[in-house]
């Protein structure tokens, strides 16, 4: 077969992503179908979250409720997925005759990233400009403060506190403060 395998998007039931991949994946590997299907894949991103001073990292999936099947499109490999329990069918304008992701579109989805898999794409934090916070961390440990600027990149947050009379801006890092439940 000279067919180069196409990226296919599958929709399925919300947060049946893992479930459907694995069943494909597994169904895969019992037929002997590595000819026809080459990859599946659920694109996701690596988000840092600030919670309560506390810096977890937590896997997000880009597209919920899709899956990416990296196949050759023949009648068995579409009843292969199509049945698979979780699909809802393929996305495209009609499901009996899907259509492939070019291959633009597919960098763009980031299924075939070149470069590191692990890096965290962005930082999830719990209080925004303007919201009071308490400093866990450092010289000013339990001072009460407003948030004046948010830097997640450089993993700073710019807070006013009042101290000796005036206010006083201070810079700190991300997991320094925590947001006030008021």
């Amino acid at each position: 077969m000279s067919e180069t395998p196409k990226w296919y998007v599958v929709h399925t039931y919300s947060g049946y992503e893992n479930k459907v991949a694995s069943s494909i994946e597994k169904a895969v590997e019992n037929r002997k179908l590595h000819d026809l299907i080459t990859a599946v894949n659920i694109p996701v991103e690596i988000v840092r979250e600030v919670k309560d001073g506390k810096v977890r990292e937590v896997e997000r999936k880009l597209f919920p409720g899709y899956v990416l099947v990296k196949m050759i499109l023949t009648d068995e490999s579409w009843y292969l997925v199509r049945n698979t329990r979780g699909c809802t069918g393929f996305v495209g304008p009609n499901s009996n005759k899907p259509l492939p992701l070019t291959d633009e579109e597919a960098a763009k989805m980031g299924v075939e990233k070149i470069g590191d898999e692990n890096e965290v794409s962005a930082i999830e934090i719990d209080y925004a400009v303007g919201d009071s916070v308490r400093i866990c961390e450092g010289p000013m440990v339990d001072f009460i403060g407003v948030v004046k600027s948010i830097e997640p990149e450089q993993n700073k947050v710019t807070v006013t506190v009042f101290m000796l009379g005036r206010e006083t801006s201070v810079e700190l890092e991300l997991t320094q403060v925590e947001s006030v439940k008021e």
